[in-house]
């Protein structure tokens, strides 16, 4: 299944997944550097299906605050 995510890196809500409207919102402690961000939204995505953090693959949006993300489940 493929989602739309927008991020808010270095967030100290996090770590926290909320929906709104038709898109998740991903709040990580990690901020945009080397990727880490990318690592937190990959882990939270994953406890928040119930899947291993391998089933979770960022298909655009690398750079960016708004990614699509797919989660097999």
């Amino acid at each position: 299944m493929q989602y739309t995510v927008r991020v808010k890196p270095g967030s100290r809500r996090g770590p926290l997944v909320e929906t709104l409207d038709d898109e998740l919102v991903v709040h990580v402690k990690e901020r945009a550097v080397d990727g880490a961000a990318n690592d937190g939204v990959v882990r939270v995505l994953a406890d928040h299906f119930g899947v291993a953090p391998r089933d979770v693959t960022i298909l655009r949006g690398h750079t960016a605050r708004i990614k699509r993300v797919e989660v097999d489940e």
